[in-house]
């Protein structure tokens, strides 16, 4: 018996929406007859990566064999396959690729979970404080961890579970509501905060730097340093919030809680001293940190500078060298490899479109619209942010909604008056920070949704209330932040 991961129903209708844009839908004005087919390619392909139907990487794979074959950014056939091929030669791609390696190590090792579990020991007397404990978690492993996913379903949630149950609090007993409830709520939502907070923390925010960088013509590199600093604060507030946020909507029924941290230092008793190979992985997490920050090029001029991606590599080799992890570990990421893959194709499409005139079409047709309003930049903005920010409702994917439209929006932010930089944190804070509204916004949602702790209607409201308090704070707090860096 053979079984296929091919959703035909969703593949007939990608088709169709591809073929009616080439074919029938007539070319606007000012925009090439490539550029337009490329977009029917692109489109359709974002509406199979929505309709899931087939695996990201697969569907990757039929854009990159389209564009080469159909000729739609080179007349010349060798020319056509270097186009569609040039994605993977994209440093940052490869960033994230080896970085999901590294966080490999992580689980191998069990130092994901000590660190869990270490700062539950430290707050878990408080329901609150376990809250923040799992909070503080996440935000150490997130510059290492590109897959939020496996950052905040694979590790931090089982911690989550595991103390849940030890009080007693288990959705089939019906006592969620006990603690269960209130952590899973806190689990996830600090999830969006850490991914916004650095390059690192998520698979789409390298796409984000290049297509900053595209429309500013490379004026404005936004480099792993700058990034994680103009997050800091507003990341670190939002952070201090979500705990106090989600109690004060839903309370959960034991508030205190003496006996998590007697729990989590049995756990850690279980564990005993740190291994050889949790000893390389906090030294390759520092060594990591260091380099990403540019503070030795900081501390001893340029010539001391090293490429983000070259760090990445450097990390890998290490961890290679020592054993930490062996080259079958390598071989087994299947995520790292699913990612390169599908990454190169979208980034590959959305150069190529950015190359032909489309982006710029399109953002004009954006702005024309804001612009009709009447407003100055700042309340533009706004509008521009919300409706980014909210077109999320009705995506799956994080990756796929930031390649369909962040281009698009931060150009017509542009030719609206907004500060470059200001703008494309704004938008960068934003499209992390919009997993938070649905239990199928990323691959996180429905790994702790799933776990049936909480219920749909309360998700959904969680995670439009955390939504204007993230956006409140990511525009506010950021703006001025980025006002005192000097970065508008």
């Amino acid at each position: 018996m053979t079984t296929t991961s091919v959703r035909v129903l969703p593949g007939l209708f990608a088709v169709l929406i591809a073929l009616c844009i080439w074919f029938v839908v007539p070319v606007p004005d000012g925009v090439s007859t490539n550029a337009w087919h490329l977009l029917a390619l692109f489109v359709g392909t974002v509406v199979a990566i929505i309709g899931k139907a087939m695996p990201i990487g697969a569907i990757a794979i039929l854009a990159i064999t389209l564009v080469a074959l159909t000729g739609v950014t080179n007349d010349s056939p060798s020319g056509a396959i270097k186009d569609a091929l040039s994605g993977f030669s994209n440093s940052l791609i490869w960033l994230i690729g080896i970085a999901i390696i590294i966080s490999r190590g992580l689980a191998k090792t069990g130092l994901g979970n000590r660190i869990g579990y270490y700062f539950i020991s430290l707050f878990g007397k408080k329901t609150i404080g376990i809250g923040y404990a799992l909070a503080i978690s996440e935000l150490v492993i997130a510059p290492v961890t590109p897959s939020n996913t496996a950052r905040g379903g694979g590790i931090i949630h089982p911690i989550m579970k595991s103390i849940a149950a030890s009080f007693g609090s288990s959705p089939e007993e019906g006592t969620s509501r006990k603690i269960g409830h209130y952590l899973a709520l806190v689990n996830y939502h600090i999830n969006p905060i850490t991914s916004a907070m650095f390059i690192t923390a998520t698979a789409p925010n390298p796409l984000i730097v290049k297509l900053i960088a595209d429309a500013t013509g490379a004026d404005i590199s936004i480099t792993w340093g700058t990034w994680a600093l103009a997050a800091l604060l507003p990341g670190l507030v939002c952070i201090a919030l979500v705990p106090l946020v989600v109690y004060a909507i839903y309370p959960p029924e034991i508030k205190s809680t003496p006996d998590a941290r007697t729990y989590a230092q049995s756990k850690l008793a279980e564990m005993g001293a740190m291994s050889y190979g949790e000893k390389v992985m906090v030294a390759v997490f520092a060594m990591l940190l260091v380099l990403w920050a540019g503070l030795p090029a900081a501390l001893f001029g340029s010539d001391f500078a090293v490429n983000t991606t070259a760090v990445a590599f450097l990390g890998l080799s290490v961890l290679l060298v020592t054993g930490v992890l062996s080259w079958d570990d390598v071989l087994k990421e299947k995520s790292a490899w699913d990612t390169v893959v599908w990454f190169s194709a979208l980034v590959m499409m959305a150069t190529f479109l950015n190359k032909l005139g489309l982006v710029q079409w399109f953002s004009n047709v954006v702005e024309t619209n804001i612009e009709h309003l009447g407003f100055d930049w700042a309340v533009s903005v706004v509008i521009l942010v919300a409706v980014y920010f909210y077109a999320h409702y009705f995506f799956a994917s994080t990756t796929a909604h930031i390649t369909a439209m962040f281009a698009a929006f931060y150009a017509a932010g542009l030719a609206l008056g907004a500060p470059p930089l200001y703008l494309g944190l704004l938008l960068a804070g934003a499209s992390s920070l919009m997993m938070s509204l649905t239990h199928y916004a990323t691959g996180t949602s429905p790994i702790i949704f799933g776990s049936g702790y909480v219920s749909m209607e309360n998700w959904w409201l969680m995670g439009f209330v955390m939504s204007l308090v993230n956006l409140t704070v990511w525009g506010v707090v950021g703006g001025l932040w980025w006002k005192v860096l000097g970065y508008w």
